[in-house]
């Protein structure tokens, strides 16, 4: 139903029409079967009427007719898989394997404890006509979309959430008569009741959520596959309202599926691991991708004994056993989050123990150490949050005090040591000076797994869970601990705080990378001088790097901001596109952490880094548990900082110097004068290079501080077509040019000892009787 793109060239595809329903919580039951290289299972899905139809439930048959234009103009579609029976026939109370789906049948695996049979629905009866063609099965209909691909989609039913026992709590009239209709209502009653539940009920609700995704099925819903989706209908139903609100999907991952990888850990042992695919995980599970749809989660997995199951979820799970050599392992999440957001890492992993009295003190140490730093940010905590309700931690007192949340450090057998020896000391480090920083944890555990040498990145970060590579262990604690501080800051950008439009990477990027050097420089406890050094020098790395990229990538893959105005913007339905988002170069580019650095280095060069962390933490407390776009970022800081606004700094103005536009931005003074410094260094520079530079940088347009730097580096490589610089600098910059005046001498070239000569003689008579005395004693 949605038009074949090219997946090496196009965008990304977010197809869920979330603007009608919206998914509001997730219930996984799966099973990781490593011979067939399978994961399978059931979803069940709770939702909640879109924003479009909450409007207004009146105009159901109008938006409807609107999503299904909408649809169509995006090309044929798949054919409809439409079961044997009549659906309308089924009992509320028929279970799951009382279906008899007609098609292709794979082998049943026999499994006692199952509810379902592995039937791989291959055909069914199909029509080729279009989705939208009337005289297929109408076009009043209303047609769900999830977001799907290289899945093997079973069966979808609508689930009876009606029989579970006591969920009479959460109906408000009273127990339906047994009309059809009457108790589909009710059935969405139920649902809508339990996913409104307040925060303080989150026990209850999760409760209450394990048992109806175990009701049974009460209807079969037709269904069709394409490449980007799951398309999912019931006969006779034309507005979302009436929609079933809690449906089961049984399906199967395909071994070529994209949002997995199936491989072997260091130690030569079976493992799979979502490993940030572009896709996200629309292959793992059928979902709702556009991050507006925040949801909740929980899952059961089950996998051999002598596997560990690590996911994002709140509690640290502890297996149980299935059956015989069969461990499940269960997780859940309280924070509604974005569906490519969750993560899944199944292996042989080995936990890494603290040994040493050593390591249990530099905690201790830490924790003291940030405490007294954050308590500047408590105060912000009295506000109230403008997130959806859930359990927030920065409304939880004890939370808010703890500087080190609990950890856990997993790898592989073979580099169990490695990571003892300084991974796992340097997560309490670095997590105490996050907090130290940004204050309270917006999660409340964390996992770090060393991922299998095929990770195409150095780390990934997820709710509860981060993946490093192996690249970052060997050389001493440098590289570990910077990445691990990258990955640690996006708990709170691109985690707590997301992009509302993922084509805005660099609020999740950007600031990773910029609070990095922060929070390293703290968990180093560094003085003020050492800090600014480390700073400087990973900045000028970082500025080599990024003109080395724009030099050589695709200028439309520099724009931090490439939707411009029209960013955050979505169809009726609900469905965008991530731009750019399947281009495979654009994976491994570092322009939207480097721009996206620079910028805000620039600001708080301006602002002042006191004032400016003030302000990313006067942010935090503001926006955790929501979706921004820049400019809620920038006006916040601005109406922070008055004076900005004064001296011209406009939101309007970074858009257009650093967010709508490719390339570099134009160099701030200190910036230039960190280069040249640098370049100072350096013992040869051609006469080619330093023409380039001056050219590129219009160095004689810029203050005296930049100009006295690029004066010392046509003395130091006798640049003579720069001599005429160092002539106008010693003429009209008196106040800085005594020091010129000697590195002109001390080279002992004649035609600069002739130069600063005459220099002299002209500025003479001009000079204060101090500065000339200094002159002369070195020039005679």
């Amino acid at each position: 139903m949605e038009t074949q793109l090219d997946p090496m060239k196009d965008d990304l595809p977010l197809m869920a029409n979330t603007s009608y329903l919206l998914v509001k919580h997730y219930v996984l039951d799966l099973d990781v079967d490593f011979k067939r290289k399978v994961i399978e299972g059931s979803i069940v899905l709770f939702f909640e009427t879109g924003s479009q139809y909450r409007k207004s439930s009146s105009a159901g048959k109008e938006c409807c007719q609107s999503q299904f234009d909408e649809i169509c103009k995006m090309g044929a579609s798949e054919p409809c898989h439409i079961p044997m029976i009549n659906v309308s026939t089924c009992s509320s109370k028929m279970e799951c394997n009382d279906f008899a789906v007609s098609g292709i049948e794979e082998e049943a695996t026999s499994d006692e404890n199952s509810n379902h049979s592995n039937n791989e629905q291959a055909s069914g009866i199909s029509s080729s006509k279009d989705c939208c063609d009337i005289e297929d099965h109408g076009n009043k209909d209303f047609l769900l979309v999830l977001d799907c691909c290289d899945l093997s989609v079973l069966k979808v039913e609508e689930v009876d959430v009606a029989a579970v026992s006591g969920i009479e709590k959460f109906t408000r009239s009273a127990k339906p008569t047994g009309v059809s209709k009457e108790l589909e209502n009710l059935r969405n009653r139920i649902v809508h009741e339990l996913v409104t539940l307040p925060a303080d009920r989150w026990k209850e609700q999760l409760h209450y959520f394990t048992h109806c995704s175990q009701a049974p099925g009460c209807g079969e819903l037709l269904f069709s596959t394409g490449a980007w989706s799951l398309e999912i209908r019931k006969s006779g139903i034309q507005t979302p309202v009436d929609f079933p609100h809690a449906i089961r999907i049984w399906y199967k991952t395909k071994p070529e599926g994209r949002s997995v990888a199936w491989t072997t850990d260091q130690s030569g042992r079976p493992c799979v691991y979502t490993m940030g695919s572009p896709i996200n995980n629309r292959a793992l599970f059928p979902c709702q991708e556009p991050p507006i749809a925040l949801s909740t989660w929980q899952a059961s997995v089950r996998t051999a004994a002598g596997f560990v199951v690590l996911m994002s979820g709140e509690n640290s799970a502890e297996p149980v056993q299935h059956r015989e050599g069969i461990l499940s392992w269960y997780y859940y999440v309280s924070m509604p989050m974005p569906a490519s957001t969750f993560t899944i890492a199944v292996g042989c992993w080995q936990e890494v123990k603290q040994q040493s009295f050593k390591q249990k003190a530099a905690i201790g140490t830490n924790t003291e150490f940030s405490l007294a730093s954050s308590q500047t940010d408590l105060r912000w905590h009295e506000e109230i949050c403008g997130h959806v309700e859930y359990p927030c931690r920065f409304q939880n007192p004890a939370a808010r005090l703890q500087a080190v949340i609990p950890y856990r450090v997993f790898a592989p057998w073979c580099l169990m040591e490695s990571c003892e020896e300084y991974l796992l000391q340097l997560v309490p480090q670095c997590l105490s000076a996050a907090y130290a920083t940004l204050g309270t944890h917006p999660f409340s555990r964390l996992d770090v797994l060393i991922v299998p040498s095929n990770f195409s990145s150095l780390g990934m970060a997820s709710p509860h869970i981060i993946f490093l590579s192996q690249s970052v262990l060997p050389g001493g604690s440098h590289l570990c601990g910077t990445r691990l501080c990258h990955e640690i800051a996006h708990a709170w950008f691109g985690l707590a705080i997301g992009a509302r439009d993922w084509t805005e990477e660099w609020i999740s990027e950007g600031f990773a990378t910029f609070l990095e050097d922060i929070f390293w420089a703290r968990a180093q406890q560094l003085s003020h001088d050492e800090t600014k050094g480390q700073q400087e020098l990973k900045a000028l790395l970082r500025w080599r790097r990024l003109r080395d990229e724009v030099q050589n990538s695709e200028e439309e893959l520099q724009v931090l901001r490439p939707k411009k105005e029209s960013t955050g913007e979505l169809s009726e339905s609900g469905a965008s596109v991530v731009k750019y988002g399947l281009k495979a170069e654009k994976i491994f580019m570092q322009v939207h952490y480097l721009k996206g650095y620079f910028l805000l280095r620039s600001l708080a060069r301006k602002i002042g880094e006191v004032s400016y962390l003030a302000s990313l933490q006067k942010f935090v407390i503001k926006f955790h548990g929501q979706l921004v776009l820049s400019q809620d970022f920038l006006s916040m800081l601005l109406e922070d900082i008055p004076k900005q606004k004064q001296s011209g700094l406009t939101v309007e103005s970074i858009f257009q110097n650093w967010l709508d536009t490719s390339g570099i931005p134009k160099l701030l003074p200190d910036q230039l004068v960190l280069l040249l410094e640098f370049l100072l260094e350096e013992k040869t520079l051609c006469p080619r290079i330093l023409q380039c530079l001056e050219r590129t940088y219009q160095l004689q347009e810029q203050d005296a501080e930049v100009r006295h730097r690029w004066c010392e580096l046509v003395i130091k490589h006798k640049y003579e077509p720069g001599y005429g610089d160092i002539e106008r600098f010693l003429r009209d910059d008196q106040a800085m040019g005594v020091y010129l005046y000697g590195e002109l001498m001390v080279n002992e070239d004649a035609k600069q000892q002739e130069l600063a000569r005459k220099c002299f003689a002209a500025a003479q008579e001009q000079m204060d009787a101090s500065s000339a005395k200094v002159v002369a004693e070195m020039l005679f």
